[in-house]
């Protein structure tokens, strides 16, 4: 089986190429990057349309965006229609005994998941007090840190004496992701990625 997975930056590719593997293993992927959230709400209609003609029935689909300051439902309820009306069949369709796309979304940004994994947070990062972090009451709800994930991250990396003036997205993404282990991750929209990658895997067309 083979998954095409389409998101809106590179960072979550670093991110990706080592998470997937450890969620459904012995499934090849590749990726399809675009410049940025409405880049890609643009142009995957076309995207999709071109998956449905090519009728691979060993292929899945996966579309991975960050909801931002979106509203989550409309979101998700945006990207379910453009799938059903490009003639593919994603996760949302009860009437179907199977689905060959699965929309999600990281909530706020793809660094909520690593703060839902502290302890791959502080093993790639070592200088960052475990205990401390742990019990800081603003990252108690990976999914609702306030004033932005990235900031959120940045900022802590910072405080413990790394990039002084930048984070780099790419090289952060992927030292955390080679220690995050899925099945303890704390954030609700990293479950319901890792969950519907597994019946995505399991689902037969």
């Amino acid at each position: 089986m083979h998954f095409e997975i389409l998101t809106e930056e590179l960072s979550a590719v670093e991110a990706l190429e080592i998470i997937i593997p450890k969620i459904v293993p012995q499934i090849s992927f590749s990726f399809h990057v675009y410049q940025g959230k409405y880049d890609l709400l643009k142009k995957l209609p076309i995207q999709l349309k071109g998956y449905s003609s090519l009728n691979k029935r060993d292929w899945r689909y996966v579309v991975l965006i960050d909801r931002d300051k979106d509203d989550c439902m409309k979101l998700k309820k945006r990207l379910d229609n453009i799938a059903i009306s490009n003639s593919m069949t994603p996760a949302c369709n009860k009437k179907k005994k199977y689905f060959n796309l699965l929309n999600r979304i990281a909530i706020e940004e793809l660094e909520a998941w690593f703060f839902g994994d502290m302890k791959a947070l502080c093993k790639a990062f070592p200088r960052i007090d475990y205990v401390k972090i742990t019990h800081m009451k603003e990252y108690r709800n990976p999914d609702d840190i306030s004033g932005g994930t990235w900031e959120a991250l940045f900022r802590e990396l910072k405080s413990s004496g790394y990039y002084r003036r930048s984070m780099p997205k790419m090289r952060t993404a992927r030292t955390i992701a080679q220690y995050m282990n899925p099945e303890v991750n704390r954030s609700l929209s990293f479950r319901m990625f890792r969950d519907g990658l597994r019946k995505l895997r399991d689902t037969n067309i």
